[in-house]
């Protein structure tokens, strides 16, 4: 049966998009559905800023008989491209079934929108770029994935494969079991708060949108020399955090200020996978209660962003971040803590992670190939 391309030109393809997935996962898998009201805004440039400076089109593949068999995003993000000097269009959103002449001509979309827009390379899964889920899922399928980390199937790989994809760049997941928070850690932060040298406040709830701002700035000075990273632009930050806002906990944000200066800042956040698992996607009829009542029994926190500004990273900063959110955790009874995800390469957040219990657990990878061949 030859598959047939369908571009995503509806809101009924639109729903079609995005409820696809289903069909690939069982109830028994591990991977937890978005919200299907959270996943149209998302991928609509009437609500999200990221096509303020991107585009993107979105691609169905169809059996003769109208059956969903796989879809794709193809995404030019101009504010990479201006930041790295590059001409790199990237794939992301992808879900297929394991027949490679479907993922074919899924990857063959992409790289034709991608062709036309005059780039050079195609890289991904990234959904929609580096500041938002990215990552084929190639080690560790047992686990179910945290708040914000993909999950897919292992034949995936073999499908990126096939297609002529070839790694680029992992990332890497680290796990901590909390029992108790190491000596050596006590000891340096005793040290540090001798020297006085900066000072750790507490996210403040009631001036949300004046700490975004400070959180926006640190972010976009700390991440810069990241392999892939693109500065977020204000907006886009924004409306970020404005759907994380109603999991954040302040008591595990942490922000460090240097003469009054933003310094750094590191945030914790609970495993909403664990509550939203069950909803399938659905906040109705019952979804909202679902999710209320699983929320109480989150059991993990994901670790999902910590960094520091380059002239204060020798101050010791990060491990006071790591002794506050340690303690922290365990005040309220969570001992297991994800810390993702760090690039392969980066072992100067890998060391320090190891250092205090981190083991690595999973890995995603990024692919690329060629267009000027």
């Amino acid at each position: 049966m030859t598959p047939v391309l369908k571009k995503v030109e509806s809101p009924g393809d639109t729903d079609r998009f995005i409820r696809f997935p289903h069909q690939i996962y069982s109830d028994n898998s591990p991977w937890v559905a978005p919200l299907n009201g959270e996943r149209k805004k998302f991928l609509s440039p009437e609500t999200n800023p990221f096509f303020d400076h991107a585009e993107a089109e979105f691609f169905l593949a169809l059996s003769t008989d109208g059956k969903t068999l796989g879809r794709i995003a193809a995404i030019v993000d101009h504010d990479h491209n201006r930041f790295h000097k590059e001409k790199t269009g990237f794939f992301g959103m992808f879900e297929c079934v394991n027949d490679v002449e479907v993922s074919a001509l899924l990857f063959n979309a992409a790289e034709q929108w991608c062709r036309k827009k005059e780039m050079d390379r195609i890289r991904g899964p990234l959904n929609l770029s580096i500041n938002h889920e990215c990552g084929l899922l190639v080690e560790n399928f047992d686990d179910p994935p945290v708040l914000g980390i993909p999950y897919n199937p292992p034949y995936y790989a073999d499908l990126f494969h096939h297609w002529g994809l070839e790694k680029t760049r992992d990332l890497i997941s680290l796990e901590i079991q909390l029992t108790h928070i190491p000596d050596y850690l006590e000891r340096a932060v005793t040290l540090i708060k001798k020297r006085n040298r900066f000072n750790i406040r507490c996210l403040q709830m009631d001036r949300f949108e004046e700490e975004m701002n400070v959180l926006w700035e640190i972010y976009n000075a700390a991440w810069e020399a990241n392999w892939g990273f693109v500065p977020m632009n204000h907006k886009e930050f924004i409306f970020t955090a404005r759907e994380m806002k109603h999991v954040v906990n302040p008591r595990l944000c942490f922000i460090a200020e240097v003469n009054g200066e933003p310094a750094g800042f590191s945030l914790a956040l609970p495993d909403v996978n664990q509550a939203l698992k069950s909803m399938k996607g659905k906040l109705f009829p019952f979804g909202w209660l679902k999710f209320i009542l699983r929320k109480r029994r989150i059991n993990r926190f994901r670790v999902i962003t910590l960094g520091v500004k380059k002239q204060f990273q020798r101050l010791g900063i990060d491990a006071f971040f790591y002794h506050a959110t340690y303690k922290q955790l365990m005040e309220i009874n969570i001992f297991r803590v994800d810390m993702s995800w760090v690039l392969e390469d980066n072992r100067a957040m890998i060391g320090p992670i190891e250092k205090i219990g981190g083991v690595p657990y999973k890995r995603h990878r990024i692919y690329e190939r060629s267009l000027t061949h």
